[in-house]
């Protein structure tokens, strides 16, 4: 009821606030006999932590994981994997100005009105401090299916604020500090240099695929993959619009440019030869490649003066202080791979339990 746990077969519970003690996740439903250590995490964690350039927040956070449980001489037990994540670098003061107000944008006015109080530090359980708990649990479930299927998730930014970003070679993703799939990227360093100077924020839309999905994961009518991955993306924060295949692109479409015609394959099995659909056909994976998009708002605490009400219902004026992303886009591509790896994953499982068949890519 409370909305902390996704997944059915490889259900993923988080837990903890920005400005707590600690934060992470309970995996439960992971299958036995995975070899898993803290550092076959730690690397997708490095990738999406904090201060790690000077484009994004500043707050110095190691994200140092910890297995407390679910693993027993180095194997996975196939009881539940507890992770934590222990919160070092809060400066809840930087909050103590806006704690009975409203920040435009933000949670603080809804979790208030559902909850009757809120803890305005770092945004509480709204804060994206929380998707790191999310990449340690897809760090698990992308091992096991790299090794059980061979199934591979990589990502890019392909929009920041007004600016496209072009496709050169997936090479280059992990090369610079925007995920962006380009050798230069002096022209969006110049653009978020600008930003920051000005004290606002920018949205951005990031892409995510997946290789080597098998055949048949997904189940009709209101379990679809693509229904999944939908409310996967959406729940990470700020994102405000999904996109599979083609996705809004398809309304210009003609039926005979977009069906994705069929041709002999190897095994039995048929290739494709175009994927407008994104690797899902009627809610159920067709074995291309997973292709998936996200469109993510401009961050909501900036330096500009809004207006806004405080919990009397005064008119207000906020200025947000403190350490934020002035684009939150900028460290979401990690995010969203292990998010669309967790929906994978749980829809394996569930295939296997259901069909009894061993999954094979296409």
């Amino acid at each position: 009821m409370s909305g902390n746990t996704f997944g059915k077969l490889f259900a993923v519970t988080n837990f903890g606030e920005s400005h707590g003690p600690a934060i992470g996740c309970v995996i439960d439903g992971c299958p036995p006999g995975m070899a898993l250590t803290e550092a076959d995490i730690q690397p997708d964690l490095d990738r999406r932590r904090p201060g790690t350039s000077k484009f994004v927040t500043q707050r110095n956070e190691a994200d140092q994981v910890e297995i407390l449980s679910g693993v027993y001489q180095g194997q996975t037990t196939g009881t539940p994997i507890c992770l934590l994540i222990r919160n070092t670098d809060q400066r809840s003061k930087d909050y103590s100005d806006i704690a009975q107000t409203f920040r435009p944008g933000h949670a603080d006015y809804t979790y208030w009105q559902k909850y009757g109080v809120r803890d305005p530090r770092g945004g509480g359980r709204s804060s994206a401090r929380l998707t790191a708990p999310t990449v340690a649990a897809g760090a698990v479930a992308r091992k096991w299916l790299r090794q059980e299927l061979g199934t591979t998730f990589r990502g890019c930014m392909t929009h920041i604020g007004e600016l496209t970003i072009g496709f050169e070679s997936w090479a280059h993703v992990d090369q610079n500090p925007f995920f962006a799939p380009v050798a230069d990227v002096t022209a969006l360093e110049d653009y978020m240099n600008a930003l920051r100077k000005n004290g606002d924020s920018c949205g951005a839309r990031l892409r995510v695929t997946a290789a080597g999905v098998p055949v048949g994961l997904g189940e009709p009518l209101y379990d679809r993959l693509d229904a999944d991955i939908a409310k996967a993306m959406m729940g990470l924060n700020a994102v405000k619009g999904v996109e599979i295949g083609d996705g809004f692109a398809s309304v210009a479409h003609k039926g005979s440019l977009h069906g994705d015609s069929l041709l002999p394959g190897e095994a039995g099995r048929a290739r494709f030869a175009t994927n407008h659909d994104g690797g899902v056909l009627g809610g159920i994976s067709s074995g291309q490649d997973l292709e998936v998009a996200v469109a993510i708002k401009p961050t909501s605490s900036i330096l500009v003066p809004r207006t806004s009400v405080n919990v009397a219902g005064e008119p207000v004026e906020v200025v947000t202080k403190g350490r934020h992303d002035p684009c939150v886009g900028i460290r979401a591509t990690p995010i969203i791979e292990a998010l669309l790896a967790l929906v994978v994953m749980d829809h394996a499982l569930r295939h296997r339990a259901q069909c009894g068949e061993h999954l094979q890519p296409n």
